[in-house]
């Protein structure tokens, strides 16, 4: 949800377990948890400081074609049936859900994402957050409480519409 493209997520989440791996196999795997979530951040805001370098420069260069790319054949995994077929009405309606959630997780301050993320998506409890994201667990609970709020803020606003 970070970055908002799922390939760059994968990147993004291989970068920062290889640092996990090469600086920090030696701790206690109990430590992991936290260091991982701290390692994520920081890559998390190295991949904006670069997005917005590259955004620079896109204007200059010339857009791609679908023709372009060599490869351009459909993947075989991507065009097999499901075999577990879902509603199509629960599916648009679901996918509707997650992108109206989506959204009003990306509007929320980056702390407070942060905070949202790593306390109800990772599961972590409070001081492991507060270790992830390098502040207090005073900080994570304010942060929580805030993004809890305005998430329900904005269903709340969305459910009237």
């Amino acid at each position: 949800m970070a970055v908002g493209h799922d390939q760059d997520a994968l990147d993004v989440v291989q970068d920062a377990m290889m640092k996990l791996a090469q600086n920090y196999s030696n701790r206690d795997s109990t430590e992991w948890p936290p260091l991982f979530h701290r390692i994520l951040q920081s890559k998390i805001r190295d991949w904006y400081r670069r997005s917005a370098i590259r955004s620079r420069w896109r204007g200059w260069l010339p857009a791609m074609r679908a023709g372009d790319a060599p490869d351009d054949q459909p993947d075989p995994m991507m065009t097999a049936p499901d075999v577990h077929a879902v509603d199509p009405a629960d599916a648009v309606a679901t996918r509707r859900e997650m992108a109206q959630l989506e959204q009003a997780v990306a509007s929320l301050p980056r702390r407070q994402q942060q905070a949202f993320l790593l306390r109800t998506w990772e599961g972590l409890d409070v001081a492991d957050t507060a270790r992830a994201m390098g502040c207090s667990e005073g900080s994570v609970k304010t942060h929580y409480s805030r993004a809890l709020q305005s998430l329900r803020n904005q269903v709340d606003r969305e459910g009237e519409v």
